[in-house]
Formats: structure tokens, C-alpha cells, sequence
């Protein structure tokens, strides 16, 4: 190796301190993005419905703001039918029934368990105001037997992330042309989903419903997101590719309320992450399974826009890749003159 080129390795190089730095940085931002949502966990506006007269709805809702202040959003129903019908539309989480013989609240540990054992906390409560009166505890929707704490679908969160970024990072290498990448996600998002809701359905026993309809909300997952990707890399490289893969990890999947409710999560960010494919997919995946497909149409609006939306990024990559052919052709064939 000459002079020459040995200084301009050496200028290449970057001081290890920089790197340090950089990687410190990314981790710290990881850690973030997935400790703080959960660290930050608490009710927020959660919708639940009280049942009963309305001067004791009244003191509940007080007693309810008095404990924790903006936690729930109180919506006042006729009467226990009435609440079970709305849990079962998804309007609201749960719902408390005030019966002075029989006090009874209502949950739905399929809408989401953690919110379920916040309501159950709340019969406690009941118990001790109403001395002498068993406040019972019923599960209107619940979770499967084989997975009665929804771990699995909780779980799911990450490989339905991975799922499209893995996707569209394998098919930007190892196959050429956008037409043939666009058909090679969407295949992908057939095989994965009915693969992964086989899993979770099947043999991990944390879904129930149609197998079909599970599967479908799950490809609409992967393929929003691995055509978003793909379209994201057409257009701007491999910067593209990274940046949408980061909004995916970091926002997306922390953000989806899968593991908790999306109430749950910090002020704003539960709602933005209802925007973004995981949480869409998540909210979709509780209502398609255990709720009959109530409350899951803004979900799948949400999903049927991304997945225009990396169609048509995709498109446009297509267009600006045929126009530098088109380009790069014509100056070939022009004759050079001297």
C-alpha cells in the first residue's frame, strides 16, 4: 500500500469514540421506546359504563374521579343488559353494576387484561363501601382456557413488526424488479399470516373465532407494512428502508396497546399508535376474534390506507426507476460528437 492510500484509509476510519457514542445512543433510544410506554402505564380516559340509579351512579363516578383523577370515562347505561351490550360492541372496557342486593362488575379480559384486572381491582372497593354485600366479578368476554392472560397475543405484536421489515429487507436484495418485490410481499403476506395465526390459534390456543379471518387481519399487517418498506427503499435507499423499519419498531410496536389497552399508554401516544399497523392489527386482531368484528372498522381503515399507501410508494418508485432507464438509454444511443 502506497502513502497516499494509507492516509486516506486512515482518514476513513472513524475514532472509536464516535461509534461508542452512536451505539450508546441507539440503545438508550431502544430502551426508551419500549420501557417508557409500559413504565407509564395507567387508565386515561378508559371508557367504562355504570349501570344503576342515578344518584349512586353519580357518587361512583365522583368516588372514581376522587381516586384517580381522569382515569375513566363514565358512560351511564339503563341497566346490566344494556352494559353487557355495550362491552360486547366494545364501547366500553367494562362496566359496574350497582344493585343494592347484588353489586356486580363486569370485565372483558379478551378487550384486554390488564384493564380487566384494573375493574376487578375496583370490586374491592365496591366491597368496602357496601359493608356486608358480596360485589360478584364476571367475565363477560374472556380470554381463551389455553391462554387465560393473553400472552400470546401480546407476543404477537413483534413478529407481525419483524414480519414486514424482515420482508421487505430480504426481497430489496435478493430479487429484482418492483413488480416482482411487490408480488413477492404479498405472497409473504398470505403464507406468514396463515402460519403465524395457525400458531397462535391453533396450537398456542390464544385466539379463538374464524382461523381465516384471524389470518386475514394479520397479512393486512405484514403487507402494509413490508409494501411501505419496499416503497420507502425505492425511493430513497436504504435510508428509507431504515427510517420506516425504526418508525415500525419503536413507535409501532411499543404504541400498539397490545400488552396493555391503548387507554393505557402515556397521554397522545396510545391514539398515534392506533394509526400506525401494529396497533391497527392489534385492536383488529381483539375485535375479529373474541368481539365478532365490533369497533374494528377504523382498525382496518387504517391498515387499507398503509397498504395503499406502500402500493403507491411502490408505484412511484417504479416510475422514477423506468424514467432513469428511459434516461440512461437515450444517452447511450446518442451519437457523440467531436
Amino acid at each position: 500500500m502506497s502513502e497516499d492510500q494509507a492516509v486516506a484509509e486512515e482518514t476513513r476510519r472513524v475514532p472509536v469514540a464516535v461509534v461508542v457514542t452512536l451505539l450508546t445512543a441507539m440503545l438508550t433510544v431502544v430502551l426508551i421506546a419500549f420501557a417508557w410506554p409500559a413504565a407509564r402505564s395507567q387508565p386515561r380516559d378508559l371508557p367504562i359504563a355504570v349501570a344503576g340509579p342515578a344518584q349512586a351512579a353519580a357518587q361512583v363516578k365522583g368516588g372514581l374521579d376522587q381516586a384517580m383523577p381522569g382515569g375513566f370515562e363514565i358512560d351511564s347505561v339503563a341497566d346490566r343488559a344494556a352494559a353487557v351490550e355495550a362491552i360486547k360492541d366494545r364501547d366500553v372496557y367494562g362496566a359496574i353494576v350497582l344493585d343494592p342486593q347484588a353489586p356486580e362488575v363486569l370485565t372483558a379480559s379478551a378487550g384486554g387484561p390488564a384493564v380487566a384486572q384494573i375493574l376487578t381491582q375496583l370490586s374491592t372497593r365496591l366491597a368496602a363501601e357496601n359493608p356486608g354485600v358480596q360485589v360478584k366479578v364476571t367475565d363477560v368476554v374472556p380470554l381463551p382456557k389455553d391462554d387465560p392472560r393473553g400472552a400470546g397475543l401480546a407476543a404477537g405484536a413483534l413478529p407481525l413488526v419483524l414480519g414486514g421489515i424482515i420482508a421487505a429487507a430480504v426481497l430489496t436484495q435478493r430479487i429484482k424488479g418492483g413488480g416482482r418485490r411487490v408480488a413477492g410481499a404479498l405472497a409473504f403476506a398470505v403464507t406468514g399470516s396463515l402460519a403465524l395465526a395457525a400458531v397462535l390459534q391453533f396450537w398456542l390456543g390464544s385466539f379463538e373465532g374464524n382461523y381465516l379471518a384471524n389470518a386475514s387481519v394479520i397479512a393486512l399487517s405484514i403487507g402494509a407494512i413490508s409494501l411501505t418498506l419496499l416503497g420507502l427503499e425505492g425511493l430513497f435507499g436504504f435510508v428509507g428502508l431504515a427510517a420506516g423499519g425504526a418508525v415500525m419498531m419503536l413507535l409501532g410496536n411499543p404504541l400498539s396497546g397490545l400488552a396493555s389497552a391503548p387507554e393505557m399508554l402515556p397521554t397522545g401516544w396510545g391514539s398515534l399508535g392506533q394509526f400506525l399497523p401494529p396497533g391497527a392489527a392489534g385492536t383488529a386482531l381483539r375485535s375479529v376474534s373474541f368481539f365478532d368484528g365490533a369497533g374494528s372498522g377504523r382498525s382496518f381503515l387504517v391498515l387499507g390506507c398503509w397498504l395503499v399507501l406502500g402500493l403507491l410508494l411502490c408505484g412511484f418508485a417504479a416510475m422514477r426507476s423506468r424514467g432513469r432507464s428511459v434516461v440512461q438509454a437515450r444517452s447511450e444511443a446518442s451519437p457523440v460528437t467531436v
